[in-house]
């Protein structure tokens, strides 16, 4: 069942597909290629997806992250492997998942070349069951995005999420109990249990022809604004952020205010409404901007002063 998904994905240069004992990838079309791997998971998303028995948008979450990930070096996804352990096998389950890991992987034109499929009852309790995935991609050694050429003046731009995206679960479900997923919300135009269920934004397409003007990215994940915009800027740089310069979703503010959460905490274990983090000239602002009308500049680098490396105002 998984296998027929996996092989709507595969590219020419694939050799040797799901089932056999090594995924094989020629690799060939580049000068000076350099290689570009990661590693994530899904998190506790996946139980307000078991809550919900909708199992078809947790593997689009995956590939997206993955991709998204390696896409802040410049990176081409090329092939991807996927990992699902369980207590009790489900196959209808394991194939909605894996539906869900191949249609993100054909967006992309990434390869699912393979993965192991675990089911371990004396690890995992009842339906339980993780979910996590392994990407490889390709630059051009003299294409890599690292960071290095990023100056003070320099502007931030932010591309919208499209909710949670992967993070913040955790505390979610502290706040809201499992009976409040299929709860309607005005404010969010559908229930909190879709809301929180959107898949992570992928913005590989976006953004790839584009990647000339860019001289960094943060992919903001789990931390927020607030750890992973620092993991691009060279030392002695800041990030300096007017929140009112774009609109947080609403998700944000149901979040906090039902559950009386530090703004502080929020904008560090969530993604605040922005899910990609670029910077670059203000010579090429305009170009940018145009390019990506949902985008909006959010911010500039500064110069750093005492510890703290990111600043929202």
């Amino acid at each position: 069942m998984i296998s027929k998904h996996a092989r709507s994905t595969l590219r020419p240069e694939v050799l040797s597909g799901v089932g056999f004992f090594g995924g094989l990838f020629e690799f060939k079309g580049y000068e000076h290629p350099v290689l570009v791997s990661s590693v994530d998971g899904v998190g506790t998303k996946l139980k307000i997806a078991s809550a919900l028995g909708r199992h078809n948008t947790i593997g689009i979450d995956l590939v997206n992250h993955c991709v998204n990930d390696i896409l802040t070096t410049g990176a081409e996804p090329l092939f991807f492997l996927d990992y699902i352990a369980m207590g009790k096998l489900v196959p209808e389950q394991v194939e909605a998942i894996a539906q869900g890991l191949a249609t993100a992987c054909r967006e992309v034109g990434c390869a699912l070349i393979g993965g192991e499929t675990a089911e371990m009852p004396g690890l995992y309790a009842g339906e339980d069951y993780d979910l996590v995935g392994f990407i490889i991609g390709v630059v051009e050694k003299e294409k890599i995005i690292m960071g290095k050429t990023i100056k003070v003046g320099d502007i931030i731009i932010g591309m919208p999420s499209s909710g949670l995206h992967t993070n913040g679960y955790s505390l979610v479900r502290k706040i809201f109990s499992v009976n409040q997923l299929e709860k309607y919300y005005p404010d969010l135009g559908r229930t909190l249990g879709e809301e929180l269920l959107e898949p992570h934004h992928c913005y590989y397409h976006q953004l790839k022809p584009l990647l000339p003007f860019i001289k960094g990215m943060a992919h903001i994940t789990g931390g927020g604004l607030i750890d992973n915009v620092p993991r691009v800027l060279p030392q002695g740089m800041a990030a300096q952020f007017p929140s009112r310069e774009w609109t947080i979703p609403p998700i944000f503010q149901l979040i906090q205010r039902r559950g009386n959460i530090d703004r502080n905490e929020m904008y560090r274990v969530f993604n605040m409404g922005i899910g990609m983090a670029l910077i670059g000239s203000p010579a090429d602002a305009d170009r940018l901007t145009q390019a990506l009308p949902e985008a909006n500049i959010i911010g500039e680098v500064v110069e750093q002063k005492g510890e703290v490396r990111v600043i929202i105002n």
